[in-house]
């Protein structure tokens, strides 16, 4: 057990959270979790199985209806004193995403504040589930609608953000009424364990949610959602899971949120402060290393400035200081784990064969852990295969264009439409290039978009839904008609 890690795990709760106890799997096995900055073991969780993943829905059923009934202000004081406890508790949240994730702890400490901001925000939001009325255009009736908790959620969440990405989803499910149960990522278990410990202490009404890591997850999510009561699946991850997670939701018609895989264009137009440009690029490419779905990952730069945005950004890559997350100076850290450094490698290695120019890095880190260089790559050809997939780790591939509507043209040719990044000295062409482009979330002149008050989600294979703002808690909830004559 490393020493950093052990810091962070010591009194950690490591058992399934069900029906508010501790409790272990019900064939008391166990899976490791191991820091991706060495290789080694941290700790090892409750490894739940078919049988916990019924009990959790039972135990989110029986809390089901008093959840529903508790007064709106009284579920957001406590979604209020959740914010409150995490804030407080934000360095070792930090530094326990770090040792299971293995991200810069500057990463983790961002992460969490963002995490915690989705309970206070849903804690504003709970009170705000308002209905309408209207006199029937006919005069027979009044039109009453009225909204309800969806139901029973089964929410699955990743690696990359193991604190954001489940309270992104806990915060409006809790605001709406809802009861849950949490899937978290096999990979970064405790988190989402610690979260739930912080939310019993926050006063939770026991069974309201239930955390179950699982290695078996396809096994275990099936179970669930072949369970009636489950009405409401939440989903962040890839769109090939997301796929297959849409087909078993669809055996019992369940309402779905799917935040899905990302291929994030970033648009560069040479009459655009470059500096600003090559600022924004570091933190689009490089926030969490570059493993997320909201990660810059193609860069299209008009022609007259692409060599000089490809130097600009590799000076800057290569600066990075790389090294265990938990070292106050890693501005880099690994990645989550070897079959990734495996992809990123093998995405290079193709795109050099195929003609692109190395500006920096390009290969493994000879030390212990998952490491890669931050790399930059130069002319890649358009027809790359690293331009088609989501890279996920600390490469940025430049591609040179000549006109608007060629790298809007460029920026479209995915199936992927989550997020997109323009730069432009003209806001007038930030804004018609954005609504151009197929994306749910367009960055214009800014590196990051992600805000707990703002919808989230994508358009085409990138998701189904909106998490954030107003509209996430909409998705854990049901309009329901009432006729009305009086």
């Amino acid at each position: 057990m490393t020493t950093g890690a052990a810091m962070t795990t010591r009194d950690l709760p490591t058992d399934l959270y069900l029906d508010g106890r501790w409790v272990p799997a019900s064939d008391t096995g166990r899976f490791d979790v191991t820091d991706p900055s060495t290789g080694e073991i941290i700790t090892s969780v409750a490894d739940g199985t078919v049988d916990d993943a019924r009990t959790a829905v039972d135990a989110a059923d029986r809390a089901a209806a008093g959840w529903a009934q508790t007064p709106p202000r009284q579920r957001a004081e406590v979604l209020r004193r959740t914010f409150e406890l995490m804030t407080d508790r934000a360095e070792q949240l930090a530094r326990l995403i770090t040792a299971e994730n293995g991200k810069a702890l500057a990463d983790a400490r961002g992460e969490v504040a963002y995490a915690a901001e989705f309970f206070r925000w849903y804690s504003e939001e709970a009170v705000r589930a308002s209905g309408t009325v209207q006199t029937a255009p006919s005069g027979a009736n009044r039109i009453l609608v009225v909204p309800q908790p969806v139901g029973i959620c089964v929410l699955v969440t990743p690696w990359n953000f193991p604190a954001a990405m489940a309270t992104r989803k806990i915060g409006p499910a809790l605001a709406a009424g809802c009861t849950m149960v949490l899937k978290p990522a096999s990979d970064t278990p405790l988190t989402a364990l610690a979260i739930a410990a912080i939310l019993d202490e926050a006063g939770v009404p026991p069974g309201t949610v239930n955390v179950l890591p699982a290695r078996r997850s396809g096994a275990v999510v099936s179970a669930m959602l072949h369970d009636p009561r489950v009405r409401k699946l939440s989903f962040t991850g890839s769109t090939e899971v997301g796929r297959v997670l849409l087909k078993e939701a669809a055996d019992h018609v369940v309402n779905t949120s799917m935040e899905l895989g990302g291929n994030a264009p970033f648009l560069v137009f040479a009459d655009t402060d470059l500096d600003a440009a090559v600022d924004a690029a570091m933190v689009a490419k490089m926030r969490n290393g570059g493993e997320a779905c909201t990660a810059a990952n193609r860069f299209y730069v008009e022609s007259p400035i692409a060599a000089e945005f490809a130097a600009r950004l590799g000076s800057r890559m290569a600066a990075l200081h790389v090294g265990p997350g938990l070292d106050e100076r890693s501005q880099l850290g690994p990645l989550i784990n070897e079959p990734a450094v495996d992809k990123v490698a093998t995405l290079v290695d193709d795109a050099v064969a195929a003609g692109a120019q190395l500006v920096t890095g390009g290969a493994r880190i000879d030390r212990p852990g998952s490491y890669f260089q931050p790399t930059v790559l130069a002319d890649v050809p358009p027809d790359a295969a690293i331009l088609g997939t989501e890279i996920f780790g600390p490469v940025a591939p430049v591609v040179a264009f000549d006109a608007e509507d060629e790298a809007i043209r460029l920026a479209n040719a995915t199936e992927y439409g989550l997020v997109s990044y323009v730069h432009t000295g003209d806001l007038a062409r930030g804004l018609r290039v954005g609504e151009a482009l197929e994306s749910g979330m367009v960055g214009i002149n800014r590196g990051v978009v992600s805000d707990p008050a703002a919808p989230f989600g994508g358009v085409k294979e990138s998701g189904i839904g909106r998490e954030g703002g107003h509209d996430g808690m909409l998705d854990y909830l049901e309009p329901k008609y009432l006729a009305v004559d009086w």
